[in-house]
């Protein structure tokens, strides 16, 4: 009996130290801590033996990046003097404009100058709001 009750005393005594688990998750994802991000995406990309060929950008040599330059300055010299023709010095005014398959309407609304693009030959539509000053 003695032995059954101080058997008793010794496991209630262990059982007064122990404490609850509490469960704190790491991916900030699942409510975990926010610096734990950068970690966690840096870990992943690491093992991440997979790579996107799309995304990998091979170094172009200058004679590439001075023909794209130069091909960038005449594609925005040309769409430049054919703003100047098609809307002349002021700018964008009201109206709707064919420019080859874009259709381009300008019109006003309550958040400043809305422009609206459709591509008539894939239907694609894009709106643009320039705001008022």
């Amino acid at each position: 009996m003695k032995l059954l009750f101080s058997l008793a005393i010794l496991l209630f005594s262990l059982s007064v130290f122990a404490q609850e688990l509490v469960y704190k998750p790491r991916n900030p994802a699942f409510g975990g801590d926010t610096f734990n991000y950068q970690w966690m995406i840096g870990s992943a990309e690491s093992q991440n033996k997979f790579k996107d060929k799309e995304l990998q950008s091979d170094e172009l040599t200058e004679l590439q990046q001075f023909t794209e330059d130069l091909n960038s300055q005449l594609l925005s010299s040309v769409s430049r003097s054919l703003f100047t023709q098609q809307f002349g010095t002021e700018g964008i005014s009201v109206g709707s404009y064919v420019f080859g398959s874009l259709s381009v309407e300008v019109y006003p609304s309550s958040g400043g100058l809305t422009v609206d693009i459709l591509d008539t030959k894939t239907g694609e539509q894009t709106q643009v709001i320039i705001p008022n000053r």
